[in-house]
């Protein structure tokens, strides 16, 4: 291979990258990092106040509820990863069935712990509201931390 060769390869690949799916996937790797720290935190600390308030079943509930919100959050980088290479248009669509989709599946696992003698329900939803705020600020710190391009349209005024 000449090194023309090599050099025409990688105009080819640099061509052929998606320009939004690379700030997307920058995006979701930050937020991924952001939200594993500061949600795993938040789920040691609701662990502990739990289980000094409540005993055994308070720290089941916030275990509990800690990992039924880490997964929610999870699952919104896994959209991200999975969407990256679609146009952007759609990737809204996605995020926005996403975001009602996990919304429901919330509400649901909710309903159905409620009704878990093991788990104290009030630690679980007080876990499980703290690790989802907090989530949602290490996904806007990550955007806000994170080098990607922004599109500005004036109407040439």
């Amino acid at each position: 291979m000449t090194n023309t060769d090599t050099e025409t390869e990688a105009t080819e690949k640099a061509e052929a990258r998606n320009p939004h799916a690379e700030s997307v996937l920058a995006l979701a790797r930050a937020m991924l990092r952001d939200t594993l720290v500061a949600g795993g935190v938040t789920v040691a600390v609701a662990a502990v106040v739990a289980t000094v308030w409540v005993g055994v079943s308070g720290l089941l509930g916030a275990v509990v509820g800690g990992a039924v919100a880490m997964g929610s959050a999870l699952a919104t980088v896994l959209m991200m990863r999975k969407t990256a290479d679609l146009p952007p248009m759609f990737v809204m669509v996605v995020a926005l069935g996403g975001y009602v989709g996990k919304i429901i599946v919330l509400f649901g696992v909710m309903a159905a712990l409620r009704h878990v003698d093991a788990l104290h329900t009030m630690a679980l939803a007080v876990t499980m509201l703290a690790v989802i705020l907090v989530a949602a600020g290490a996904e806007l710190r990550a955007f806000k931390r994170t080098k990607i391009p922004t599109l500005i349209i004036t109407d040439g005024r």
